[in-house]
């Protein structure tokens, strides 16, 4: 014999509703577990055990899914393992070049260096090193200076010598005059 819902309701502690909830998310629990007595529908013994487990089903349907979720994010995380590795070793083979990368740039400014010291040290076969040109250009100068001095004093003497030649004529000049002025008489 078989039980109303609202027998079960009491016996499960669960409402109508829950009851009913049951019933519906159960594919083709009507048909096969319930019959009509009168004016209420009745469950049979197989019914009311399948919604007396009904919560222990749920979670063992549940549980396939959660170790299907588990095993997917199992998976992922596998795949993104996999991913970091070879990002790692992306990040390690950028490195590697560019170590490499700096490396030759320390050997190109070792070696633009060299080169520099090179065309120096060959500048220098070329062109008489500083100290020789500046004690030249010291000659120079010394020596532009003495004539500069030379032509200088040579223009102060021929002035001279014409201050002093026109200050002689000026003399005979004043010699040569017949001096009428009675201040002459004063010198």
């Amino acid at each position: 014999m078989g039980k109303t819902i609202r027998q079960l309701s009491e016996e499960l502690k669960l409402s109508k509703q829950g009851i009913n909830q049951r019933i519906n998310s159960i594919n083709g629990f009507r048909s096969k577990h319930t019959y009509k007595v009168k004016n209420h529908l009745e469950i049979d013994n197989q019914g009311v055990k399948l919604l007396a487990n009904f919560d222990k089903q749920k979670r063992q349907e549940r549980q396939p899914n959660r170790q299907a979720e588990n095993d997917k994010d199992k998976n992922i995380d596998h795949i993104l393992l996999k991913q970091l590795d070879v990002k790692d070793q992306q990040i390690a083979n950028l490195q590697q070049a560019l170590d490499q990368q700096q490396k030759l740039q320390i050997a190109t400014v070792a070696e633009n260096h060299q080169l520099k010291e090179h065309v120096r040290k060959l500048s220098g076969l070329l062109e008489p090193p500083s100290s020789t040109q500046k004690q030249q250009a010291n000659g120079k100068d010394a020596a532009l200076s003495n004539n500069v001095n030379a032509s200088h004093n040579r223009n102060k003497n021929d002035k001279q010598n014409e201050v002093a030649d026109i200050d002689k004529k000026q003399k005979k000049t004043f010699k040569n005059k017949t001096n009428n002025s009675w201040w002459h008489f004063w010198k």
